[in-house]
């Protein structure tokens, strides 16, 4: 299987990293174009896959195809490659606020296309990717999909109209969790704690209390709940976060997120 990329910027990076390191395809069956020479030439050093400039090339070669281009480009690519690639090939899109029925106009014929929204975590190997196949994808090529954004993180499939959601609960809030870690190492510092240090402390508090999440099977409130003692300092700092609307403003900042999502969607 020959798996193509249009684009070999940060995330279409991360997805040849994680194909290339979990030995799906070796580098021989990936071929990658991009019009920015220096790009092709850091891809080839970095994972010995085949370049080109010759977007054509790429889509006629692939039998699993990577859009991974800024919005503002998808449509010209489009026009580019529509005759190139074949009807069996899937076209996978990674560009952030296009519909699946949008990118199937633009290649004027039946495609295979699979919707995906990753985000920036997949750049260290922890990507959540929300994935959306069309009517024509079977679910063994579905599967091959959600492989491949497996092998730097998670893959799941849901309906197209989650992606607004996906939008604000994955895709957008690494940002807030930035800016979570950056305020626990302020309070840290405000306690004596050097900066560099609290950073690595509040991180990995963050990080480890993820993996309990996800490892524990537990309601995160359980495990709140196993944290904070009777007349203990986490119930204290738990009351002063409730107080302060904590819960309400990142639900607040979602639904803002997900309502501009759905905006920007229908340009």
């Amino acid at each position: 299987m020959i798996f193509g990329f249009i684009g070999s910027g940060n995330m279409g990076g991360a997805i040849i990293g994680g194909i290339i390191n979990s030995d799906i395809a070796s580098p021989e069956n990936v071929i990658v174009s991009d019009k920015n020479e220096q790009a092709l030439k850091n891809i080839n050093e970095k994972y010995g896959v085949k370049v080109t400039s010759d977007n054509k090339e790429t889509a006629d070669k692939a039998d699993v195809l990577f859009l991974c281009v800024k919005p503002q480009f998808l449509y010209g690519v489009i026009d580019e490659i529509k005759n190139s690639a074949s009807d069996n090939t899937v076209i996978v899109s990674i560009v952030a606020g296009q519909a699946i029925e949008t990118i199937e106009k633009a290649f004027e014929h039946d495609i295979k296309l699979v919707r995906v929204m990753p985000n920036t975590p997949a750049l260290v190997g922890e990507g959540m990717a929300a994935l959306t196949p069309n009517s024509n994808v079977t679910k063994e090529e579905t599967d091959v999909v959600v492989n491949v954004f497996n092998s730097f993180g998670k893959g799941e499939v849901v309906s197209e109209n989650l992606m607004d959601a996906v939008t604000a609960v994955s895709g957008s809030s690494p940002a807030y969790v930035f800016m979570m870690i950056e305020a626990m190492a302020d309070a840290a510092v405000i306690g004596g704690m050097p900066r560099s240090q609290a950073y690595t402390f509040a991180a990995q508090a963050v990080l480890g209390s993820a993996k309990m999440v996800l490892e524990t099977g537990k309601h995160p409130g359980e495990l709140k709940d196993m944290v904070s003692s009777p007349a203990g300092t986490t119930i204290d700092a738990v009351a002063i976060l409730e107080k302060d609307g904590f819960r309400n403003s990142i639900i607040d900042a979602m639904v803002g997120c997900m309502n501009k999502s759905k905006e920007l969607g229908k340009k």
